[in-house]
């Protein structure tokens, strides 16, 4: 009785760990490809926010109707 309790809790703890980590790594920062894609874009239009991953992303999110095609589909492929 006590190892099928154990197993229940282990299991559930497997469950609620992959739960939380497979959200995180689905949402990872770009590729080097993809940096390069959108470099002259963020360069251009949001500067002010090199060094800053949320801050850039939400800028390049906002100008998506003036980035270069290739940022674009980087930007949209990350949610945007």
């Amino acid at each position: 009785m006590k190892i099928s309790v154990i197993a229940a809790l282990v299991l559930a703890s497997t469950v609620v760990l992959a739960s939380t980590v497979l959200p995180v790594s689905a949402q990872s920062g770009p590729t080097p490809q993809e940096q390069m894609a959108c470099r002259g874009d963020a360069s251009k239009f949001c500067a002010e926010h090199i060094g800053k991953p949320p801050q850039m992303n939400a800028c390049l999110r906002d100008n998506k109707a003036k980035l270069s095609d290739a940022c674009r589909k980087v930007v949209e492929s990350h949610g945007g």
